[in-house]
């Protein structure tokens, strides 16, 4: 199929999309009565849960600021539109269907029924016994749409600079319904397979980071190398001050992602919150000093690494462990981390920001550590199910959002292409998929041609 009737096809579905979502919104049913069994509403727990909210969502412009100032100069404003764009098109997803998907009733403990929740049907101020027993089920909702919307924000660092983005939010459709919906089912909604197991996962080490990795790992082995990375041409990052602002918005946008994850203004978030903390400061100076041993002095861009590999890390044992234990997480990944770039480079795989080495092996790394020194049921109490359980979640994590991932990249490719062409590559994104410029005299260039 000749890409551009392919891309003209893709504008006509993307239009009748739109207006099915507008008549969709006409035909919303409001919520319901309120349910019979529903608690009161906890004032304090409502106020920590907003800020929450809005914190979780700062990370993904934080994330935009981050990968952008790593990539070439001439696709900075695409890479940090991949992440932008997320926070539109997931948002109106989750309304319509995504929630549902998600948290709806249980089929079977592996997806929700998308008539439970569909438009955020009863979805309101009323709590949910199961879901929100002391905030408004809206408000829930909101903060889980948080998650949704970074995940496949995540996966764009692995593709970047080769990427065509028309078939990118056809990909983020389908894997937050496919992949992500389920996998946030599994693990947090309260009859999902894998909570019932007794699977830890605080704050989304596999929902999120582990789901993003292995999902980025797909997306390399089907793009492929970038022209330049074929070539043997390296390509620095563009602007670390991006990357220094990227990783403060992230870092501060975290404590909404861990704390808030206690559902409930407590003594768990105040752990967790410290937790978040201290395994990111450990990992950012276990990263330099690593880098230090190998002969490297102490940069910016290995600094800012490193914190997020703590926090990725941190993720899943935030509400579960001890202050002490989030230092030993935050090391530990961080080392593994790096090592595992290090290698990355050796065999010349193209994930171009690390996104597997830091979010699939961290979040492994965290679930792991999560089953060795959780309260009551790590492996340092004596417990051996959980970290049982949590062997075996993860295989099927990593098997399900690796392979589902590749099968969505595949079917993406089938429709429209997924590649930008060679001479769009070497172009840039900017100018050939947006016809913009970080630098502005390329920009007046096109615009005046």
């Amino acid at each position: 199929m000749p890409v551009i009737e392919a891309e003209h096809r893709l504008r006509r579905w993307g239009a009748w999309a739109l207006l099915m979502v507008g008549i969709l919104g006409l035909m919303a049913p409001g919520s319901g009565p309120p349910r019979e069994d529903a608690g009161p509403i906890n004032p304090g727990d409502v106020a920590w849960m907003l800020t929450a909210s809005g914190l979780v969502l700062l990370m993904t412009p934080g994330l935009s600021f981050f990968y952008g100032g790593m990539v070439s100069r001439k696709s900075v404003l695409s890479t940090m539109l991949q992440s932008f764009i997320a926070m539109g098109v997931i948002s109106l997803l989750w309304v319509i269907v995504g929630f549902s998907l998600a948290f709806g009733d249980s089929l079977g403990g592996v997806i929700g029924d998308p008539r439970t929740f569909f438009m955020l049907k009863d979805v309101g101020a009323q709590t949910h016994p199961a879901l929100s027993p002391t905030i408004p089920l809206v408000l829930f909702a909101l903060f889980q749409l948080k998650f949704a919307i970074i995940t496949p924000a995540l996966i764009t660092g692995s593709f970047a600079e080769r990427v065509r983005f028309s078939a990118y939010v056809l990909f983020m459709v389908l894997f937050a319904l496919f992949v992500y919906a389920p996998l946030a089912h599994w693990t947090w909604h309260p009859e999902g397979f894998l909570r019932k197991w007794g699977v830890l996962d605080f704050a989304g080490g596999a929902v999120v980071h582990m789901s993003a990795g292995f999902a980025a790992l797909a997306g390399v082995l089907v793009l492929g190398p970038r022209k330049s990375h074929r070539e043997g041409v390296h390509q620095g990052p563009t602007h670390i001050p991006y990357v220094l602002l990227g990783t403060g918005m992230l870092w501060f946008g975290w404590f909404g992602f861990n704390a808030g994850s206690a559902l409930s203004a407590t003594d768990v978030a105040a752990s967790a919150f410290l937790t978040t903390n201290t395994a990111s400061a450990a990992a950012m100076l276990a990263w330099i000093v690593v880098d230090g041993m190998r002969g490297q002095k102490p940069s910016a861009l290995g600094a800012c690494i490193g914190a997020v590999v703590g926090l990725v890390a941190i993720t899943p044992a935030a509400g579960f462990v001890t202050v002490g234990h989030s230092i030993v997480i935050g090391l530990v990944s961080s080392v593994i981390s790096n090592l595992a770039v290090a290698y990355k480079n050796k065999v010349g795989l193209d994930d171009t920001l690390d996104v597997f080495p830091c979010h699939g092996l961290g979040g492994t790394v965290g679930m792991l550590l999560t089953a060795v020194f959780a309260k009551d049921v790590g492996l340092i109490h004596g417990k051996f199910e959980t970290m049982g359980v949590h062997l075996l979640a993860m295989v099927i994590v990593a098997g399900f959002t690796f392979g589902g991932s590749y099968l969505l990249y595949k079917v993406v490719g089938f429709l429209i292409p997924l590649r930008v062409t060679s001479e769009q590559e070497s172009q840039g994104l900017d100018l050939s998929q947006h016809g913009e410029s970080f630098d502005p005299e390329p920009a007046e260039a096109l615009r005046a041609g």
